[in-house]
């Protein structure tokens, strides 16, 4: 798989470079830095790429989204045209300093980023996760028991396409239906990221997901 990553912070970056080492091609855009780019480039390995967003998102079958809310507007307008894109969100609608959400309740960051990109397929996923735990989940991927990531969109190609990334590092997908459904993942984030930096027990921090009689056996 092709995949365009807009945004190389923690979330981006990290995912990039585990779909890159899981051998899918990957071009990271979008950073301060050049440096940083590079050097998320050598970490992924052979099939890791860096480029402009717009040419992240002209060679890309699947477009991870993937930075801080502030930096939306401006990294859409440098992406271009994404008609016809299947763009996969993992940004959660912040303040500038990350303490509460800017939209919620009656909306969500997904659906805002559907009515900007009104011929895209888009989908959330990502999100309910700390970064610092990927490393952990894809190292364990193998395994029979894996840790639950939702993802929802209205679009079935978006949504077999989110499922698919989250299938890639090592998450079993849950889907959680309409992307209006980003309404309540996007809160769930920030009590994630409660359980991970506001408790003293550390950031990797993952969850499960399941009917109780799969989950007990």
């Amino acid at each position: 798989m092709k995949i365009g990553i807009l945004g190389c912070g923690l979330m981006g970056g990290k995912l990039g470079v585990l779909f890159a080492r899981a051998g899918h091609e990957v071009m990271f855009s979008y950073s301060r830095r050049q440096a940083k780019l590079d050097d998320l480039v050598r970490r992924g390995g052979a099939t890791a790429r860096s480029g402009t967003p717009a040419q992240a998102v002209a060679e890309a079958a699947v477009i991870l989204l993937a930075v801080h809310w502030s930096r939306l507007d401006d990294v859409l307008a440098q992406a271009g045209n994404l008609d016809g894109k299947t763009v996969v969100t993992c940004c959660v609608p912040l303040s500038d300093d990350d303490s509460a959400l800017v939209v919620g309740h009656s909306d969500s960051g997904a659906e805002q980023i559907a009515r900007k990109l009104p011929g895209a397929r888009v989908a959330a996923a990502f999100q309910t996760t700390p970064s610092e735990v990927f490393a952990e989940v894809f190292a364990a991927r193998e395994r029979a028991v894996k840790a639950s990531c939702v993802y929802c969109s209205d679009d079935p190609e978006a949504g077999r396409a989110a499922a698919q990334l989250l299938e890639i590092i090592g998450f079993e997908p849950v889907d959680a239906g309409a992307l209006r459904n980003a309404r309540y993942t996007e809160p769930f984030a920030l009590l994630t990221a409660q359980l991970a930096y506001g408790t003293g027990n550390g950031p990797e921090w993952a969850y499960r997901f399941g009917r109780f009689d799969t989950l007990v056996g």
